[in-house]
């Protein structure tokens, strides 16, 4: 779906208005509010240092001397690529004495990190969910490293962030840096379609579940097995099928599927997930869907590689994910190279008929993202590791990871932190590096990087804009809710509602499995019945009665 030119416009002027008044606000580090469009695609190129960066005596600073730690990346089915694979990572190894090494798990996660605890042979680094139990247990272990002395030392975090409470830990202290954080609305969730396909089935419409079913019998009739329907991102995470549960509600969020909630927010208590009607509606939807093979049947077994491997080759007809740009916008370089008319696009995110599509929210986003970056006590020189974060979440961090060293694409800062592009911006480039960097973006600023990113695009016509940022300008931004009240859920490591979280995840995730692959709609109806009395068996309700309080607690120092 296309917006007209006034909406666009709009929503950059709500962009700028809310980063001023942010900066404006008591009590937080002020935010460089984003400058005005260039005229033309560069600015006049006077160079200006960046904001929150320095090389002051006594501290790190990034090139002088040598920097190598390792790091481990704990996604079950991801692991980090190696370090000068991308072009960061080459760019910082040659030029700035930057290295790491990689630890790989290929695929045992889980085991991989309990093997590395139980050795005391921890990696410096650990890159995970913010509030991942096997990581909280180090906390609890005195095995992370606080970051609280180096904070006013390096500014960088507590500049763009601002109010770094919610990051604290029970004892106060800060160990965790967060990944997109930010103070407007960001995020990537929703659904990606290919586009030839899409122009040779006639260009349908594509708004309502109805639609959505109808096209992809379109597809199966059409292409047969060579084409999947539907691909769902990381079905076992619970993200490519939790972007399609949002249809059924407005203002739904589909972490009310992630381990750490599970549960409905109803009348001030969190209620459980599988008796709710939405739910079962949603579950029924996309069993219909499995059954018919309308939705990738090896869905909860596939490696990251094979889902990738699926959408970089054109062999999806539509895509879902919290973030399926990152791989649909590699493939939208590669499948348009020899046919323009090739490629993806986003639509808006689909909606039962009958419902607001208005208030359809595809994802979600909180103030300080949804991963994090935490230092071992391994590490030989952590104050280092914690530096070199804190420039890639700076403004001169962020412009390399997305526009390529300074020079060529851009040079130096204009009176409002943000680069001055140059006469020689390379857009095809620019794609390319950031889409290639992203497995590498630990400590993501989209406070200060989407309005840079926008700063340069919003002078082009819509098809000449850089893929992925064209959509979060017009599809995704608009539609993701803010959930950062239902952060930091999780009970403290070997607590009795910690043991009951983890059987209880465990037991959801089969259940949840199982609905999926239900012959009819009464069987879904059976599965979710004897699951939720399973999970009630294993004490779901002190779990639920333990997050509502942990909830409450949020929304009492939100509302401060």
């Amino acid at each position: 779906m296309r917006k007209t030119r006034k909406s666009l416009l709009l929503m950059v002027s709500l962009i700028f208005v809310l980063v001023t008044a942010l900066a404006g606000c008591g009590g937080k580090s002020a935010e460089p509010a984003p400058a005005a469009p260039p005229a033309a695609n560069g600015d006049s190129g006077e160079k200006t240092d960046p904001p929150a960066e320095g090389s002051d005596e006594g501290k790190w600073v990034l090139g002088e001397k040598p920097l190598q730690f390792s790091a481990y990346a704990h996604y079950e089915g991801t692991d980090f690529p190696k370090w000068e694979s991308v072009p960061l990572g080459k760019y910082l190894s040659e030029e700035k004495q930057v290295k790491i090494d990689v630890i790989a798990a290929n695929g045992a996660h889980k085991q991989k990190l309990s093997a590395m605890i139980a050795s005391d042979d921890l990696p410096d680094l650990i890159w995970t969910d913010r509030d991942e139990p096997m990581v909280l247990s180090l906390q609890k272990e005195g095995k992370l490293v606080a970051f609280d002395p180096w904070l006013d030392k390096y500014p960088n975090l507590k500049t763009w962030m601002g109010d770094l409470d919610l990051l604290r830990a029970d004892d106060g202290k800060i160990y965790r840096f967060p990944n997109w954080y930010s103070s407007n609305p960001y995020g990537t969730a929703g659904y990606v379609v290919n586009k030839k396909i899409y122009d040779e089935l006639g260009q349908p419409p594509l708004e309502t579940t109805d639609d959505l079913y109808n096209y992809l019998k379109m597809v199966k009739d059409k292409y047969g097995d060579t084409i999947v329907p539907f691909e769902p991102h990381r079905a076992q995470d619970r993200q490519g099928l939790g972007v399609l549960y949002t249809a059924f509600g407005e203002q739904l969020s589909y972490s009310n599927l992630k381990a750490n909630l599970l549960a409905v927010p109803k009348d001030g208590k969190l209620t459980p997930l599988l008796t709710d009607p939405t739910f079962r509606e949603a579950q029924k939807y996309i069993a219909k869907l499995y059954r018919e093979k309308l939705i990738s049947q090896d869905a909860f077994s596939q490696t990251e590689d094979m889902v990738k491997e699926k959408v970089m080759t054109g062999r999806v007809a539509v895509f879902a994910g919290s973030s399926p740009t990152d791989i649909a916008a590699k493939a939208q370089i590669e499948l348009t190279k020899d046919d323009p008319n090739g490629g993806y696009f986003m639509i808006w995110p689909i909606h039962k008929p009958g419902l607001d599509k208005n208030k359809i929210t595809a994802g979600t986003y909180t103030s300080f993202g949804w991963n994090a970056a935490h230092i071992t006590t391994a590490a030989e020189d952590p104050e280092a590791i914690f530096a070199f974060l804190d420039w890639m979440t700076g403004p001169e961090g962020m412009n390399v990871q997305f526009f390529g060293p300074e020079g060529k694409n851009w040079k130096g800062f204009d009176e409002n932190g943000q680069p001055n592009f140059t006469e020689n911006y390379d857009r095809e480039e620019v794609t390319k590096i950031s889409a290639e960097n992203s497995p590498w973006q630990l400590v993501g600023n989209t406070s200060y990087i989407d309005p840079a990113k926008w700063k340069y695009m919003s002078t082009l016509p819509a098809e000449e804009q850089q893929w992925e940022v064209r959509y979060q300008q017009t599809v995704t931004w608009p539609t993701q809710l803010n959930v950062t009240e239902f952060v930091g859920l999780d009970a403290p490591p070997n607590s009795d509602e910690d043991i009951i979280a983890k059987s209880v995840d465990e037991l959801f995730l089969e259940i949840y499995a199982n609905s999926v692959m239900a012959k009819s709609d009464e069987e879904v109806d059976q599965i979710l019945d004897q699951g939720n009395k399973s999970l009630m068996d294993l004490g779901y309700q002190q779990l639920l009665d333990y997050r509502t309080a942990k909830w409450q607690a949020n929304l009492e120092k939100q509302n401060k």
